[in-house]
């Protein structure tokens, strides 16, 4: 499987309208992984929020948490905006990773 040399920060869902995560990782596929076979977070354990809706690319650590630090105060609807505004159907972008 081929491997990014960015670093993501990306939004999870259990389904359309569902329960959200919000996370960043330098490693987007790994983390998928790790997300599915639950050991991503005990969050998305308990909530099955495996479902890669949308992600942005960074090139460095610092802005890409800055980025989830803002996102993760986000109000619920802004969040469902952003995600619909690129993927409306709320596809499972990792199945596209690899």
């Amino acid at each position: 499987m081929a491997r990014f040399d960015y670093i993501a920060v990306y939004i999870l869902a259990n389904r359309k309208n569902g329960t959200l995560y919000v996370g960043v990782t330098s490693d987007l596929i790994t983390r998928m992984e790790q997300h599915r076979s639950g050991n991503g977070s005990v969050f998305t354990a308990k909530y099955k929020t495996w479902r890669l809706v949308y992600y942005e690319p960074y090139e460095t650590m610092e802005p890409a948490l800055a980025r989830e630090k803002r996102l993760k105060f986000w109000k619920r609807q802004w969040k469902i905006d952003l995600i619909e505004s690129v993927n409306p159907h709320w596809d499972d972008l990792a199945l596209r990773l690899g």
